[in-house]
């Protein structure tokens, strides 16, 4: 099982100081970490999302990297390549409604992460919860979290799978 964290905050100097902390607190095995991003939404409401070494560098392979960047997409409304075709897009939709990342919990990031604020995004398979508050609360933070299962994730990665595998239109004579 895998947990899916957004901490907003209001700032954006909290929210970068609680990403280089996440950073640090995987160097210290409290968190293994399968994704992580700075989102910053700026005052016009548009979305800025940051990596660490790039998407790949921190996680799952090319399949887990995929998922996490899809995960950022569909949860901040970022566009991302891959996912233009309506019924795969409408599919993998349909696949999040039956796992921990359903409306409700979108809706709350969405309330959470408006306009002039950031989050820091994390999907973490090893967490030391004790250790790993502690060392976020001087930066004031609003937790919103989920978990997802290994089924869960083997479903969404199938989805994903088959949205980014999909056909191009044939070329017009």
């Amino acid at each position: 099982m895998a947990d899916l964290i957004v901490i907003a905050f209001d700032t954006e100097n909290d929210a970068e100081g609680a990403y280089e902390k996440v950073q640090e607190l995987q160097g210290d095995l409290i968190v293994e970490l399968a994704g992580l991003a700075l989102v910053k939404v700026d005052q016009e409401g548009k979305t800025h999302v940051s990596y660490p070494g790039g998407v790949g560098n921190v996680g799952l392979g090319a399949a887990g990297g995929a998922l996490f960047g899809a995960l950022i997409g569909i949860i901040f409304f970022v566009p991302f390549i891959g996912l233009v075709f309506g019924g795969l897009f409408g599919a993998l939709f349909a696949g999040l409604d039956r796992t921990g990342l359903n409306a409700e919990f979108r809706a709350q990031v969405k309330d959470s992460v408006s306009a002039g604020k950031s989050a820091v995004v994390l999907y973490a398979t090893k967490l030391t919860e004790d250790k790993f508050a502690a060392a976020l609360a001087p930066f004031h933070g609003t937790v919103i979290k989920t978990s997802l299962s290994a089924e869960d994730e083997k479903t969404l990665i199938h989805d994903l799978g088959g949205a980014e595998s999909a056909p191009a239109a044939p070329a017009q004579a």
